[in-house]
């Protein structure tokens, strides 16, 4: 007589068991979207989507007209989801606006209209700080924009910039000398605006967005033609780029990292991206001085990309600015650090530097994309004995007019094994403004005034390093 009550729990146990297992495969397909963002900029545009669980997707490019059609598996349409469409922004470079669309119950189908052909890369990070699973896409052009040519063409529009300055004030005084005594004063015509092409780069194209709707079934893929290689320069061309001084900037974090935040949610990566735009024009009004900035608007850079792209423009000096936090909100005062190939100068140096070189975990590297791991490796272990010799004069040249802003953390420059110091060729330095983390501290960072002081205190001891080692002519190749 207990058998059929023990099958009958027995049942019972096997279909609670069958429950849970639905249960859990229903979640695999029901992933929670957190959040969605796109990060424009000229060197690429990353979109993220991040998910409460990892996230299966596929993609390919379909062309007439350009698209990136991707395909989310497990997932269902969601408001959340949704709110992609209205994060495109119309002078996003690379987007021109994004569709969304059930495609089949189980799959969810973006629609990305471009415009301009791309090279996406698609990856995915797991949980870090803040952040929880994310499925990334980061499209790049298919032609790498060149910098050192773009500095080139940057010096040349600003010299014509002050040729046409100083022809317009000479026409005017010309004309005041030239007009009778007598005559009744006439008002001074304004000068024309120089044309828009010359006078600054042209604003990017306003696309309207597109409003969510069922997707299209993607067109052939078709390889874009290659762009046509440019000319060699001239001898005269090529002297004038030998000459060149060059000054990368290198505004710490941005995009998925926001780098530390203050108490009030200031960020680092905007203000020092702030202060890096400021210095850029302070130092870019001398004639034979260009700026290189490792980023010029909020988006991620891995720290290996922020080395290479000074020694691509084969920089005379790199300066990375930061406004890093501490585990203690007492602690405050800017700190100059140059590398060390030993161990660091300080616990707090050392500290510093591993949260540094985390950067890239929080930023989201793309990992297959650096293809030799090794030879990177080798890269960042050339630094010479020379440059971290320069590099620490560097650093007291900075310093100085540092402390007469502000308090000095340190009154020496300390070392650490900081990443983005490694170019092995180029004078480095990491400035530490203050302690974003310190409530004072962090105030005065949001100060325009403040941050003037910082800039004209940086650029004093760029002028006084130039002044002291003048940079050599340098065969630069385009």
């Amino acid at each position: 007589m207990r058998a059929p009550g023990l099958s009958r729990r027995s049942a019972l146990r096997r279909m609670g068991t069958l429950a849970l297992g639905f249960g859990a495969i229903d979640r695999a397909f029901g992933a929670a979207i957190v959040g969605v963002r796109v990060w424009p900029a000229d060197d690429y545009t990353r979109l993220t989507i991040e998910s409460d669980a990892a996230l299966s997707a596929r993609h390919q490019l379909a062309a007439d007209p350009p698209r990136l059609v991707v395909d989310i598996d497990g997932l269902e349409l969601s408001p959340a989801l949704r709110e992609l469409v209205g994060k495109v922004r119309p002078d996003d470079p690379y987007i021109a606006g994004v569709r969304i669309g059930q495609n089949t119950p189980r799959v969810v189908r973006l629609v990305i209209d471009l415009k301009q052909p791309v090279a996406p890369q698609q990856f995915a990070l797991e949980p870090v700080a803040a952040y929880r699973h994310r499925l990334v896409f980061d499209l790049y052009p298919t032609q790498a924009h060149d910098p050192l040519l773009a500095l080139i063409r940057e010096k040349e529009e600003a010299e014509q910039r002050a040729v046409r300055s100083v022809q317009d004030a000479l026409g005017e005084l010309i004309a005041r000398v030239d007009r009778p005594v007598l005559a009744p004063a006439a008002p001074a015509t304004p000068a024309l605006p120089a044309p828009a092409a010359a006078a600054a780069p042209t604003a990017r194209a306003a696309a309207p967005r597109v409003a969510a709707a069922p997707p299209t079934p993607p067109a052939p893929l078709r390889t874009p033609a290659p762009a046509p290689e440019p000319p060699p320069p001239s001898a005269a061309e090529q002297q004038r780029i030998d000459r060149l001084v060059i000054v990368a900037l290198d505004p710490g974090h941005g995009g998925e990292d926001p780098g530390a935040v203050g108490p009030a949610g200031t960020k680092e990566k905007d203000v020092v991206l702030s202060i890096a735009l400021q210095l850029r024009d302070r130092l870019n009004a001398n004639p034979n001085l260009r700026v290189l900035m490792t980023r010029d608007e909020d988006f991620f850079v891995p720290l290996h990309e922020r080395v290479r792209k000074a020694r691509r423009v084969q920089a005379d000096l790199f300066v990375s600015i930061h406004a890093d936090a501490f585990l203690k909100p007492e602690a405050r005062g800017a700190s100059v650090f140059a590398l060390s190939q030993g161990g660091a100068s300080s616990a707090a140096a050392r500290w510093l530097a591993q949260r540094e070189n985390a950067a890239d975990l929080v930023g989201g590297l793309n990992v297959a994309a650096v293809r030799d791991e090794h030879v990177m490796r080798a890269m960042f272990d050339m630094s010479t004995t020379a440059q971290i010799k320069d590099s620490l004069k560097l650093g007291q040249e900075v310093l100085g007019p540092l402390g007469r802003v502000g308090r000095l953390h340190k009154r020496g420059v300390e070392q650490a094994g900081f990443a983005v110091l490694k170019a092995p060729d180029v004078p480095s330095i990491l400035v530490e403004t203050a302690f974003i983390s310190n409530p004072e501290e962090e105030q005065r960072l949001r100060d325009p005034d403040y941050q003037a002081q910082l800039v004209e205190a940086l650029a004093t001891g760029i002028r006084r390093w130039f002044a002291k080692n003048p940079p050599l002519a340098r065969n630069r190749q385009l």
